[in-house]
């Protein structure tokens, strides 16, 4: 399983790494086969939201994204601006035919620029729910979202769970408790015993 993080600047850096420290225990713990991750940004070198700077591997800068088998963005200010850059968002549009789409927070609003969100429900940070609605079926005020293979998450710390959440989607409730110790996170809620999840795929 190949997954491409997507980095920006001005993104919000807990959004990325919340979930990229949940989903990657995939690999780590053996859970799935040839697990591989690439950082992947329009520029060699990225700015957060405070000032924080990340250098990205040369080859990795605009890639064929159609060659992944997860795509992942986060949110932040910048991506109000993003979502009207033509050669950004057609640089996200290679992930047309890439299985799993999954966004945290503001990062909806890319994928809904890139035109993934048509007729979904898909959620976003509350206070972006207005600019969401146009490019989605429906936005749903809660704290993640999966409409098929597409997976929304909310502000910020929901990162931890919405990765939590497709660790679980893509194995199982009692893989997904293990990964919570190795994170020492207990807040997750496994499928059954949440209340704060809307699904188009399973009925809790």
């Amino acid at each position: 399983m190949k997954m491409a993080y997507i980095l920006f600047d001005q993104m919000t850096t807990l959004d990325f790494a919340g979930f990229y420290e949940a989903v990657t225990w995939l690999g780590i713990l053996r859970a799935k086969e040839n697990v591989s991750w690439d950082f992947c940004s329009n520029k060699g070198k990225v700015t957060d939201d405070r000032g924080l700077s990340i250098n990205i591997a040369p080859q990795h800068v605009c890639p064929d994204l159609s060659g992944y088998d997860l795509v992942f963005i986060p949110g932040g200010m910048s991506t109000r601006q993003l979502r009207y850059d033509p050669a950004f968002i057609s640089w996200i549009q290679t992930a047309r035919y890439v299985e799993y789409k999954v966004s945290v927070c503001t990062g909806a609003l890319i994928l809904g620029a890139a035109g993934f969100l048509e007729g979904k429900k898909a959620t976003t940070n509350p206070s972006a729910y207005d600019l969401l609605a146009p490019y989605c079926g429906e936005v749903i005020q809660e704290r993640f979202v999966r409409d098929g293979n597409i997976f929304t998450g909310g502000g910020v710390s929901v990162s931890i769970d919405l990765g939590l959440y497709v660790v679980e989607s893509l194995t199982d409730a009692a893989f997904v408790r293990q990964v919570q110790g190795k994170m020492d996170y207990p807040y997750y809620k496994a499928r059954g015993e949440r209340p704060y999840v809307h699904s188009s795929v399973y009925k809790r």
